[in-house]
Formats: C-alpha cells, structure tokens, sequence
C-alpha cells in the first residue's frame, strides 16, 4: 500500500472510519519523496533508536523502521490504532505507544526503549504543539539529534542571527542546545489536507556542552526571556523591567561593563553577550 497515494490514502481512512482533526492539527503527507528524504538526511542508522511523534498513518514510521535500530512512535490520537495496527504490520523493530508525549518520562523512555542505541528525533511535529514539543526534547538531555518538520517560519526562528526580525528568545533556547540547520522546504501540496503555510524540515545536532560556560544558566534565561519580552525597549529598560532584583542604574552598570552601548536592544546581542551579561547580574 502507498501511504502517499491520495486514493490509496483516503481509502484506507474511510474503511477505518478515520476523519481529520483540525484541533490536532493533522495534515498527512502525500509526496512520497518527502518521508524518505526525512529519514535519510536524519542521518538515522542501525545503530539508532528513533523517538517518532504524531505519526498519522506510519508513511514516515515505514521509512525510519527500514533504516533504524528500533523505532518507537507515540500518537496521541486514538482513532488511529488500527490504522497503524495494518499500515505498520510487518514492522518488527517498531512500536506504537499511544498517549501524549509530553506527559512521558522521556529519559526514562528512552533509557527502557533504546537500550545501546544512539537516541534521535525524527517526527513531522504537529504545528500546534511545536515549541512545547522541541523545548521537552531539547531539555530532556536524551537525544543526539532531533530532525522534525516544522512551519517555515519556525524554522527561520530556530536558526535565526542576532539583530534579525525572526531572533528571539526560542532562539537562544533553541541554539543553547543545539545547533540547527534547514534541510529543505516541503509545499502545502504535499500534505492532506493542505495546510496554509510552507514546512520546512530542521536538522538539531545536540550539543554536549553549551556553547559557552555561565555562572547560573538560570539566571542567564532570565535575562533573555527579559530582554526579549520587551524587545522594543532598550536593554536597560527591558531587564529593569522584567527582573525583580535589577534596578535600572544595575542594569545599565553590567552592560557598560561588558562593553556595550546603554542604548543597546537584547535582539542585537549574541549568545555569548547574553552570557556576560548574565554574569555580571548573577
């Protein structure tokens, strides 16, 4: 069966008595390149054990469990167990957990699931739950590499630069973490039903260590989130703002002594800026 196949595809969804749900924000690929390419540029192999979220009707499940150690795909829509219950027969090394992924252990899953296995991502995530979904991946410390689809202009976030209208605060988070690539684009004509906006697929290489070493890496996202909060406020007025324990006269103390203009906007400032800054307030 080709999952891909729009016929083939709506059969199958009828004879199960399937209809989609726009709150769970299902769109089902109908390009059979689009998976495969997934699968390949992730990078997974034998030697991976491959964390698959929302995996509609199994069409990028099918290709992970041709290239992967073992493949774990959690859905959280239950209407689609005998769906996968046919569309992934015969996939020995895959398993299908249904419930929220957000709600799991995830080191713990992982840790029982993929036993001297390499953990990664691989998911086409739905856009509803994006953020919450890469914020639990990336902080669950588990994964090697997370590859997921994702709106265009989420993906411009995540690798967005410094004094960029797309950089923000997630992207801090995003490349504190990781360091994420664009792969490709993928059109609204390839799904069913077509969304309104352009995918594109992200490529996360976790890092082991940050990328530069802080004295309190919760006192350094408080400065981010602060300074981005308010991102039309110079970053004087935006950390005197948003920190409780930071007066104005504080705030512009540690940016003089990082070197930088008081007039200076958090969205101009890299990583490593965000980094002294925090420093000098910690």
């Amino acid at each position: 069966m080709d999952l891909t196949n729009p016929s083939e595809l709506k059969t199958l969804l009828t004879r199960h008595g399937f209809h989609f749900s726009k709150a769970m924000g299902q769109n089902f690929l109908i390009a059979a390149w689009v998976p495969e390419r997934i699968a390949e540029e992730s990078g997974v192999d034998s030697e991976t054990g491959v964390l698959e979220v929302g995996p509609g009707v199994g069409c990028l499940t099918r290709e992970l469990s041709q290239r992967a150690g073992k493949v774990l795909a959690v859905e959280l829509d239950q209407r689609l167990q005998p769906v996968l219950a046919e569309t992934l027969a015969g996939c020995e090394n895959t398993e299908v957990l249904f419930g929220d992924v957000l709600k799991q252990n995830l080191p713990q899953l992982v840790q029982e699931t993929f036993p001297g296995l390499r953990p990664a991502v691989c998911a086409n995530l739905p856009y509803n739950v994006t953020s919450p979904l890469l914020t639990a991946f990336l902080e669950a410390g588990c994964f090697d590499t997370v590859t997921v689809m994702v709106q265009r202009e989420v993906a411009h976030r995540l690798c967005a630069k410094p004094g960029t209208a797309d950089y923000g605060a997630f992207t801090v988070f995003t490349q504190w973490h990781a360091e994420p690539e664009i792969l490709f684009d993928v059109s609204p004509g390839c799904f069913l039903p077509a969304p309104k906006v352009t995918s594109s697929v992200v490529h996360l290489k976790v890092r082991q260590t940050p990328p530069v070493s802080v004295q309190s890496e919760k006192r350094f996202f408080q400065v981010v989130r602060a300074a981005f909060n308010q991102r039309r406020k110079t970053l004087v007025n935006a950390l005197s703002a948003g920190l409780n324990d930071v007066t104005k006269e504080q705030a512009a103390e540690a940016i003089r002594a990082c070197g930088f203009d008081e007039r200076i906007r958090g969205e101009a400032l890299s990583i490593e800026q965000f980094a002294a800054i925090s420093d000098q307030l910690t």
